[in-house]
């Protein structure tokens, strides 16, 4: 059985608030498979909901472009090696250089858009600052309203499509699902699988033992309509009032949400972390 690492540990217990023993024997039983470790820790009970964002180690910046006419988004994401290079002038420059071209072309296969003249900045800035340059997606959404934000450090970026509304409340809306991260529009757009897995969870959970059958029925329908309201954007209270919801807030402006794309510098991408100390330490007894 792989070893489990003090960085595993320390995710599980960023990511369900627990102790680090009950993080360790979670990630032990379950062969050091995070994923699987918060599943086991919710059906006995143990942890709720998760965070959402597993380990961003990949650096870079998201960017936004806006149609004049507000027809139409591009959202991007372009990595570096590290934050320092991130941040650099040279790096920006580029980004801003693939942001423009996805705009133009309308392009959201990063392979095609990455030749002639976006190639040949890449290259240079490589050897210029000596770090892996990769443009990673593209994003293009179209629609009545597309309304994007960008948050201050430029890691996270979300495009908003409305039919009817404008571009002040498309933006409003992109900072909600900046900060609160939903997972769909509307509640029946929820993967059939991942409802299915949150049912296996809620029926496995301490509290439904011995219940008879339609009874966990109904509770379950319950926690499920609880869990799918919380994921939901428009069924979520909105950040800047949380007296009203989304989707309400998007009606009373005769608007209604059709879509979004939320993107996060990193997310998806593990990047080895190294201690340092214990490597010196196992060479030192080496």
């Amino acid at each position: 059985m792989a070893a489990i690492s003090a960085a595993q540990v320390k995710e599980l217990r960023d990511r369900t608030g627990l102790g680090m023993m009950e993080c360790k024997k979670a990630l032990t039983a379950a062969g050091g498979d995070i994923e699987a470790a918060i599943d086991e820790m919710r059906k006995s009970g143990q942890a709720k909901a998760a965070k959402k964002a597993s380990r961003t180690a990949a650096e870079g910046v998201v960017m936004v472009r806006l149609a004049d006419d507000a027809s139409k988004g591009v959202l991007v994401e372009v990595n570096s090696e590290t934050d320092f290079a991130a941040r650099d002038e040279n790096f920006l420059g580029f980004a801003n250089q693939f942001a423009d071209a996805a705009m133009a072309s309308g392009e959201a296969d990063v392979a095609k858009l990455v030749e002639g003249d976006i190639e040949n900045s890449r290259q240079a800035l490589i050897q210029k600052i000596g770090e892996n340059i990769s443009p990673r997606r593209i994003s293009v959404v179209e629609g009545d309203v597309v309304g994007g934000y960008v948050h201050g450090n430029s890691r996270i970026a979300v495009l908003v499509a409305l039919k009817g509304g404008d571009q002040a409340l498309a933006k409003d809306i992109a900072m909600h699902v900046a900060a609160i991260n939903p997972s769909v529009v509307n509640k029946d757009e929820m993967p059939a699988e991942i409802v299915e897995k949150e049912k296996e969870i809620i029926k496995a959970q301490p509290d439904m033992e011995g219940k008879p059958a339609e009874i966990v029925e109904k509770m379950m329908g319950g926690r499920i309509n609880k869990f799918l309201a919380e994921n939901s954007l428009v069924e979520q209270p909105f950040v800047k009032n949380p007296e009203v919801k989304v989707g309400k807030l998007a009606k009373d402006a005769g608007a209604e949400v059709v879509a979004f794309v939320r993107f996060e510098v990193g997310e998806g991408i593990e990047k080895e972390e190294v201690d340092f100390a214990a490597e010196v330490a196992a060479q030192l007894k080496g």
